[in-house]
C-alpha cells in the first residue's frame, strides 16, 4: 500500500501507553519499519501519563502521528474530557494522523471516539474497536488466576471472539502507515467466538495442567477485585464493564483483520499452544 509519507525515516509517531499490551507491540513494529517512535510512558524518555495532562503537549510536539491507547478504558469516567483535550493538543501541534484503540460494543466509548474526532478534525482519525485480548490470560488481570488453575470471570456461558494482541498491533501499524484508513472505524476480532470454558480447556491442553472456568456474578467479581486491593468504586466499575461487554452482544466475529492485513487472525487455540506449549509447560 502507498504510505502517507515518502520517507519513513522522517516520520515521528507518538505511542501512548507504550509499556502496555498493545503499545509495546505497536512501538516495536513501527521502529522495525524505520519510523521514529516516541514511546510514551510515565518513566521513559518520552514522559506521557494519562493522569497528568501537562505531559501530553510536550510528547505531541513535532509528532506526525500518534497511537492513542487511553488508560484505563475509553468507557471510564473522564475519558470523553481527556479525548477532547488530547485531540485539541494534537490539532494544535499539527499531528496529521491518529489511530485510537477502542472497545468493541462499548456505547460510552463511542462518545470518547466522537470527542477525539471533533477536537482533531485535521488528524485523520482511525478507530480500531477490539474484542477482548487473548493476552489478558497471560499478561493481564486473569494471568494470576490462570497460574493458580482457575479462570474466574463474570461471563456466564457467553462466547467472545478473542483477538491476539499481535494481530491488533499489526492492524494499528497498518492504519498508521498506509492510506485509506482515515475516517474509518475497524472492528477486529479473532476468527470465531470462544466460550470461557473452552478457553480453560485450551489452556489445559496446551499447558498440560488443569485449568477450570469459574463463572461468578458481577457483584462477586467486584468483591474479588476489592480483595486484591482495588478501590471499591473502581472494582465495581470494572466488574460492571466486563459484565456488560460479555452479555452476548459481542458474541460474533468480524473480518476486520483479514480485510486490513490480507490474512486470517490467529485463533485462541493457536495462541494457547504458543503461550503454554513451550518447553517446561
Amino acid at each position: 500500500m502507498t504510505t502517507y509519507t515518502n520517507n519513513a525515516q522522517n516520520t515521528t509517531v507518538l505511542v501512548t501507553s507504550a509499556t502496555g499490551k498493545t503499545g509495546r507491540r505497536v512501538a516495536e513494529r513501527l521502529a522495525a519499519r524505520g519510523l521514529t517512535v516516541r514511546a510514551g510512558s510515565r518513566s521513559g524518555a518520552t514522559v506521557f501519563d494519562w493522569e497528568v495532562p501537562e505531559t501530553w503537549a510536550p510528547a505531541l510536539r513535532g509528532a506526525d502521528a500518534a497511537y492513542v491507547a487511553y488508560y484505563p478504558d475509553l468507557a471510564a469516567p473522564g475519558a470523553v474530557e481527556a479525548m477532547e483535550t488530547f485531540g485539541r493538543l494534537a490539532e494544535e501541534n499539527g499531528v496529521r494522523r491518529l489511530t485510537l484503540l477502542s472497545g468493541r460494543g462499548e456505547p460510552v466509548a463511542v462518545q470518547a471516539e466522537e470527542a477525539l474526532r471533533s477536537a482533531a478534525p485535521g488528524a485523520g482519525l482511525t478507530v480500531v474497536r477490539a474484542a477482548f485480548f487473548a493476552q489478558n490470560f497471560t499478561e493481564g488481570l486473569l494471568a494470576e488466576g490462570v497460574a493458580e488453575g482457575a479462570v474466574v470471570f463474570p461471563a456466564g456461558d457467553t462466547a467472545e471472539p478473542f483477538i491476539d494482541a499481535d494481530d491488533l498491533a499489526d492492524v494499528v501499524v497498518e492504519t498508521l502507515t498506509a492510506n485509506g484508513h482515515a475516517g474509518r472505524v475497524h472492528e477486529v476480532t479473532g476468527p470465531r467466538p470462544v466460550g470461557f470454558a473452552e478457553v480453560a480447556a485450551e489452556i489445559s491442553r496446551a499447558s498440560g495442567r488443569t485449568v477450570v472456568y469459574e463463572a461468578v456474578s458481577e457483584a462477586e467479581y467486584a468483591g474479588l477485585l476489592g480483595g486484591f486491593g482495588l478501590p471499591v468504586p473502581e472494582a465495581e466499575w470494572l466488574a460492571a464493564l466486563f459484565a456488560t461487554l460479555l452479555d452476548g452482544h459481542n458474541a460474533s466475529a468480524t473480518d476486520g483483520v483479514k480485510r486490513i492485513l490480507g490474512r486470517e487472525p490467529r485463533s485462541f487455540a493457536e495462541f494457547a499452544a504458543e503461550a503454554w506449549g513451550g518447553p517446561g509447560a
